[in-house]
């Protein structure tokens, strides 16, 4: 646009905008034909405008940017179209079928498919403590590897990636699974669910890996931009994860599907919870109003590979008697805990399987963080008291 529409539309003088363009908040580039006028990105223009109302605006709008939309941060793994999602531009439901776990780690974490280096230092695996909760094992193993692994000092690419491959070994260790071979293949032999069972799991890790900018990996990028050692990023991400209103929803999942199951009248079960107030559980997406396509993959996989299931066939009524009732369709946190009883995992296995997939995005957003070397510091908008003038 040209320099008078693009000061109309931020409500500034030209001076003003063209203070803009010298800060890069608004890109610029000569008109073509003879005139010495110069153009505006619109939408460079448009995002600074909305931004700057967003600023101003009563304190509703102004919670609901925040928690949705601000801030922006740039970043190349993830492309969510309201439709499906992509990996660096590959359709994620594709890659979830064709490629291995450490083969999707090396696309989010370097852009090629290429195995990253494996060289896992024996002193980083220690046994966790089986009385403390998965998440709790997690960290507890982190904090003691970052403080015996010299690499995890370095931020070079190659040392974080080598960093990323431990981690995923110690979170499989956490998991009760001995970390040989692959993540999949470990926890299919952990929980003993066969080939059919691993491709499943393999499927499932690879759809959780990354989803642009959730709570867990927003707080990932945080800790990154602090300098801290990926160790510790990860762990800051499991905090966030293991809420009830992220990664920990799926146990509110399996709660309401182990009550479910004693009912002879699925929608009649589900009305009365909804009379009583209670939420149906792991249904429903903002960003996705046709439908989570992580939770269609896995359900499609489920039913390909285990036609016969009793668990199954249960997990898809009550999908039916969702849609019926509220017109919502299964999201990851139903897709995971249906996983689960499918193939006889144990209690707390979906929040695992999303952890360890999760990892794999959490690294690669770190990488990303390092390599812009700035701080993640957004500005609180002050509500409360004014200062007295006495």
């Amino acid at each position: 646009m040209r320099a008078t529409e693009a000061a109309r539309r931020l409500g500034v003088s030209r001076a003003t905008l063209y203070a803009y363009v010298s800060r890069g908040y608004v890109r610029s580039q000569p008109s073509p034909g003879a005139t010495r006028e110069r153009l505006y990105a619109r939408d460079d223009v448009e995002r600074l405008r909305q931004r700057t109302e967003e600023r101003r605006a009563p304190d509703k709008a102004a919670a609901h940017a925040l928690h949705w939309g601000l801030p922006i941060l740039e970043s190349a793994i993830t492309l969510i179209d309201g439709q499906t999602f992509y990996y660096r531009g590959l359709d994620v439901a594709g890659l979830a079928r064709a490629r291995t776990l450490e083969e999707v780690a090396a696309l989010i974490w370097t852009g090629r498919f290429e195995r990253t280096a494996t060289k896992p230092a024996p002193e980083l695996m220690a046994q966790p403590d089986r009385r403390l909760p998965f998440v709790a094992r997690a960290q507890t193993l982190l904090a003691a590897a970052s403080a015996h692994d010299a690499a995890a000092l370095d931020r070079r690419l190659e040392n974080v990636t080598l960093v990323g491959t431990r981690i995923l070994r110690l979170l499989t260790l956490a998991a009760g699974a001995t970390p040989h071979g692959c993540a999949d293949a470990a926890l299919a032999r952990a929980w003993r669910v066969g080939p059919q069972g691993r491709e499943v799991l393999r499927a499932a890790l690879i759809l959780c890996a990354d989803h642009e900018l959730n709570v867990s990996s927003f707080t990932a990028r945080c800790v990154a931009s602090t300098g801290t050692h990926p160790y510790g990023v990860v762990a800051a991400a499991l905090a966030a994860l293991e809420g009830p209103r992220h990664g920990g929803a799926t146990a509110r999942v399996e709660a309401m599907l182990e009550s479910l199951r004693r009912s002879r009248a699925l929608d009649s079960a589900l009305e009365d919870r909804m009379r009583r107030g209670d939420a149906i559980e792991g249904f429903g997406h903002p960003l996705y109003q046709g439908g989570d396509p992580r939770a269609r993959a896995l359900l499609a996989m489920l039913a390909e590979r285990f036609p016969q299931s009793s668990e199954l066939r249960f997990v898809t009524a009550c999908a039916r008697a969702v849609a019926r009732v509220t017109g919502d369709h299964p999201n990851i946190d139903f897709a995971l805990a249906a996983v689960a009883r499918v193939l006889r995992l144990p209690r707390g296995a979906p929040l695992v399987v999303f952890a360890i997939g999760r990892s794999v995005g959490w690294i690669g957003h770190a990488i990303e963080q390092y390599a812009t070397n700035q701080v993640i510091r957004p500005r609180a908008r002050y509500v409360g008291v004014q200062p007295s003038s006495d």
